[in-house]
């Protein structure tokens, strides 16, 4: 897919306009400079062309800060990888060094450039001599804040990538009855701060895509990165690790923390990474928790394990005992610093996800209820029995199991729960959990059944 840079110092708007052009809250908008860090793609459409937008943290001297550093990195990457760039200044301003800068930058790369005159609110008309002077043709005037100008800038950036479909070579047109394309699943990273999820990240796509310091803290954005093996589709999402609220007392802190709960909710599969090396702590379980409300297939990696002498046994045994509402996962204890293990990953985030889209058909599922009430009756409450009419899986992604009943009040907690291990153990669940709801129903009102 076309690739289209946003670049410029920092605070000119680059991810106030990223949004406005994407039509997202993805990036982080600060009224302060350095906010972003990573870099941030999404997918836009304009005039029937669909390309990439990437979001940067800008062009600046690092003067030997790690992470202004890093930030610089990310945006040289990001210049490299886009088909066009779009060169963002503030025309509420008077051009500075590091704007020329940028713009000699861009401008040695010999990529189409555009330039992006931000901050042109109420369709003033300001003199753009200075902004002429970068060298690189007429700036277009944009007002990120209220969507000014935009539609201009897109046809421009259209216009510029110039798309060239390629001729399909007779007899490779799509045929009758041939596969759908795999699905993208969307693996989310999450833990409490400086547990090593960035670092992971970096591991599994294979380049210093994430930030990585000992500073907690570090990754404010959700980081995404896509990622193609052994013929399936990813899309990997590092989030800011979550911190205890009373912590929570900055406006900024606030929307990355709201960002990372929000790549819990759209995920597939979750990789919970924890500390090997020290206790589980109530930030660890309040994820934990987050990520079995909001039902998502899920991997336990304790990181860190380069670091521990002996058996890893104590540690597992206890996070079985904190962790049982996730007894479903698969655990398996990692080192991103070294690399031990994480191959092994992708297996088990496959099968987390093959289970999690898994579906049971009516019949078998209506068969095998019934032979688990006969094998082993609901208990009784008073004189009144739990009566199962029907049963149906109704949704996957996660898995959504409706059994229609005559009382939902007499479904009593561990006999669901023996019901759930019978079909986890029938079916194969691993992975992920499963969603059951009990609805009141007469007999009379069952629906037809289904193969």
């Amino acid at each position: 897919m076309a690739t289209v840079a946003l670049v410029g110092r920092p605070n000119v708007g680059k991810s106030a306009l990223f949004n406005r052009l994407t039509q997202t809250r993805r990036a982080i908008v600060q009224d302060e400079p350095g906010v972003t860090r990573d870099r941030l793609y999404e997918t836009t459409e304009w005039n029937g062309m669909e390309f990439s937008l990437v979001d940067t943290g800008g062009l600046f001297e690092a003067h030997g800060d790690e992470i202004l550093g890093y930030v610089r990195r990310q945006t040289e990457t990001a210049i490299r990888e886009a088909d066009v760039l779009c060169l963002v200044v503030d025309a509420s301003a008077p051009m500075t060094a590091t704007d020329v800068m940028v713009a000699g930058v861009l401008r040695r790369t010999k990529k189409p450039v555009l330039v992006a005159a931000n901050k042109v609110e109420g369709f003033r008309v300001p003199d753009f001599r200075e902004v002429m002077r970068l060298g690189l043709g007429e700036p277009i005037p944009v007002s990120a804040l209220h969507g000014e100008g935009t539609g201009d800038l897109l046809d421009a950036m259209v216009r510029a990538l110039e798309p060239k479909p390629e001729p399909m070579p007779a007899g490779d047109g799509p045929e009758e009855g041939q596969e759908e394309a795999q699905p993208v699943i969307r693996l989310a990273i999450a833990g409490r701060p400086n547990v090593g999820k960035s670092s992971l990240l970096n591991v599994l796509v294979g380049e210093e895509r994430a930030l990585v310091t000992p500073i907690a803290g570090t990754t404010r954005d959700v980081v995404d990165a896509p990622l193609e093996r052994a013929g399936r589709h990813y899309l990997l999402l590092d989030t800011a690790g979550l911190r205890r609220p009373n912590k929570i007392d900055e406006e900024l802190e606030e929307r990355t923390v709201g960002r990372t709960l929000e790549a819990i909710r759209r995920a597939d599969v979750v990789l919970l990474v924890l500390d090997e090396t020290s206790p589980l702590t109530h930030q660890d379980l309040r994820i934990a928790g987050q990520i079995r409300r909001h039902h998502r297939a899920t991997v336990v990696l304790p990181n860190k394990a380069d670091l521990i002498r002996g058996s890893h046994r104590s540690f597992l045994d206890k996070l079985g005992e904190e962790l049982d509402f996730l007894n479903y996962a698969r655990v398996l204890p990692v080192s991103a610093l070294t690399g031990w293990r994480t191959e092994e990953i992708w297996a088990l985030v496959d099968e987390a996800y093959d289970h999690f889209a898994q579906r049971i058909s009516t019949r078998a599922l209506n068969n095998f209820v019934r032979e688990t009430v006969a094998l082993t009756p609901p208990p009784t409450r008073g004189t009144r029995q739990l009566k199962i009419l029907y049963a149906t899986q109704v949704g996957t992604c996660p898995p959504h199991i409706v059994l229609f009943v005559n009382d939902p009040e007499l479904a009593h907690f561990s006999w669901m729960r023996h019901l759930e291990n019978r079909i986890r153990r029938q079916w194969d669940f691993t992975g992920t959990p499963i969603r059951f709801t009990l609805r009141p129903r007469t007999q009379r009102e069952r629906p037809a059944e289904t193969p």
